[in-house]
């Protein structure tokens, strides 16, 4: 599937491509960010960073991916990503991640609009759903600026070292 360039005012969303490895590693390499999602380790390392590169332009090579990352490129720089994840049928888990020195200034509540039109128009999802964690107030506040609705509470969703955490359900129908 040819994953297309999506512009916005003050962006663009891309897929990964080789080369942007140390960007990634270096924008995504935050104790803030590893605290506030399920699946990114830390220290993110290079070889992290290189192994997801590859992961994501493989899938991207599919007919039908079950995952699209698109990369948040921000004047040539890999700040962030939104991610669609688990892609079956009419549904589809939307996660993602932002530099910290980006934080508060609307991009990812921008990035998360983007991507919900790609999804509902061009792929025909008709459910989108996302996970926060509940000390998340950041990303709560990003999903219902997006449009999307609280649904509930799932208790001990997501393991995490040795924890089990709870994780708040959001989503946006079409």
């Amino acid at each position: 599937m040819k994953i297309p360039v999506i512009k916005t005012k003050r962006f663009i969303l891309r897929p990964f491509r080789k080369g942007d490895e140390f960007l990634l590693q270096k924008n995504i390499n935050n104790r803030k960010i590893y605290r506030n999602t399920s699946q990114i380790p830390y220290p993110y390392t290079l070889r992290h960073a290189k192994n997801w590169i590859k992961k994501t332009t493989g899938l991207m090579k599919k007919k039908k991916p079950e995952t699209i990352a698109f990369a948040i490129d921000r004047n040539g720089e890999v700040i962030g990503s939104v991610g669609l994840h688990h892609i079956k049928g009419h549904k589809t888990e939307m996660g993602y991640w932002l530099s910290e020195k980006h934080w508060g200034q609307g991009i990812m509540t921008e990035a998360v609009r983007a991507v919900t039109r790609f999804a509902f128009n061009k792929l025909k999802i008709k459910r989108l759903f996302a996970k926060t964690f509940p000390f998340n107030k950041a990303s709560m506040k990003v999903l219902r600026k997006a449009g999307y609705k609280f649904e509930g509470i799932l208790r001990k969703d997501v393991k995490k070292g040795n924890r089990f955490l709870d994780t708040h359900l959001f989503a946006k129908v079409k």
